[in-house]
């Protein structure tokens, strides 16, 4: 018969923790409530092989993907539709994880929703799972009675900020492995391929072309001073990120990614994408407008777009419309600011931003499209140039040679 591991308290108060043989789990908690011990939590007990699976060792514990927080909450919001009670919902969903660390975090909201918080406090007590959109947004549920719909809202709303997070990096995966290859054969060229023909440019006797003396010239530099080079970039590499870590550093670097060409219009296109689909669905929630906009603000991703999200937020307090202190900022397009305007004016601003954040994420799914077509032939042409220049510049002083013998 299946064993289940199980741990609670009795109704005196006291620890309760053990192992109890069942035939399902449903009869496993029957069974400890006739022994009036109350289950914070109860999963099958595995054995031999399996058990060792259960083993994490520090520091290699599982991450929880926002994957599986998104299929959570769609699981979640069909069981409360459905009419089940909120700590059987936690126990079914928390029972069938095969992510433990996320298990782990289920058990704990259930143990907590079972002494009395809210499910929303419950929830706070794991920021690094469930932000503080998602707590407000639940939050919200609970006092309008409506968590179903909002649970349902919030995975859509998931859903679509993964995909667009997807459709980035796959944009910037490609080129960034092809440069990375790009310069493993440069520097595999330049440390073991020039040094031959070198030695053999030494037996010529005539000065070589300057291409030529310019890549001989890279290559002794990097055989003879290879620690220095490395050092410098990691040097540099470590102060980029220490500064980016600093509100000022965050702040420039923040600035020049927007005004790249073709990388700063996507990183705005994605940035007014999720500011105006995150507020849309705050707003439609019944999240006031003030406290929303300090939760958009905080997960925009960008400082300088967090900034003036704030002084729009500042004025707003003061009795400002939205749309004017956002136009001020000039960092949101004046379509945006015309379009919220509209919205502010017949009282569906929550429609509206809906509506622009479904015409920004098309836009950068065109982006995405566009900058995947260009980047292909310029990949070319680099490799072309890079490659193709080292190889020809080895070649010039045979091909000098061969041509004055000829002469």
């Amino acid at each position: 018969m299946p064993k289940f591991a199980y741990s609670g308290k009795t109704l005196s108060g006291q620890a309760a923790k053990g192992v109890i043989e069942a035939a399902n789990l449903a009869q496993a908690n029957s069974m400890l409530r006739r022994k009036q011990v109350v289950p914070n939590s109860l999963y099958p007990k595995k054995s031999g092989f399996a058990a060792l699976n259960e083993i994490q060792i520090p520091g290699m514990a599982q991450k929880i993907k926002v994957k599986e927080i998104v299929v959570f909450t769609r699981q979640f919001a069909t069981m409360i539709d459905a009419g089940l009670p909120l700590v059987q919902c936690l126990d079914i969903l928390a029972n069938q994880q095969d992510n433990k660390e996320f298990q782990k975090v289920l058990i704990d909201v259930k143990s907590s929703v079972e002494e009395g918080s809210t499910f929303a406090d419950a929830l706070k007590k794991h920021p690094k799972v469930f932000d503080d959109l998602f707590v407000n947004l639940v939050a919200a549920g609970e006092i309008g009675g409506i968590l179903d719909t909002i649970l349902n809202r919030l995975s859509g709303f998931m859903e679509k900020a993964e995909k667009l997070k997807g459709k980035i990096k796959g944009a910037l995966t490609y080129p960034s492995a092809v440069i990375v290859i790009a310069l493993i054969v440069v520097t595999g060229l330049l440390l073991w391929v020039v040094p031959v023909f070198d030695d053999m440019f030494k037996g010529f006797g005539s000065a070589l072309p300057a291409p030529t003396q310019v890549v001989v010239a890279m290559s002794n530099a990097l055989q003879n001073y290879w620690y220095i080079i490395f050092g410098t970039l990691a040097a540099v590499i470590v102060a980029l990120k220490q500064s980016y870590k600093t509100r000022r550093g965050k702040r420039i670097m923040d600035g020049v990614f927007l005004k790249m060409p073709v990388f700063g219009d996507l990183l705005r296109k994605t940035a007014v994408a999720r500011f105006t689909r995150t507020l849309g669905t705050m707003l439609a929630s019944g999240v006031p407008i003030l406290e929303a906009l300090e939760i958009v603000a905080k997960t925009a991703g960008n400082v300088v777009i967090e900034e003036a999200i704030m002084d729009a937020r500042s004025s707003l307090s003061e009795g400002k419309t939205l749309a004017e202190p956002l136009a001020a900022t000039k960092v949101f397009p004046s379509m945006v600011t015309q379009m919220i305007t509209v919205g502010e004016s017949t009282g569906s601003m929550d429609t509206m931003l809906n509506k622009i954040a479904d015409f920004y994420e098309d836009e950068v799914d065109a982006s995405v499209d566009t900058l995947t077509s260009l980047i292909e032939p310029l990949l070319m042409a680099f490799l072309g140039v890079v490659v193709g220049g080292l190889v020809i510049a080895l070649y010039l002083p045979i091909f000098s040679l061969a041509g004055a013998a000829g002469g």
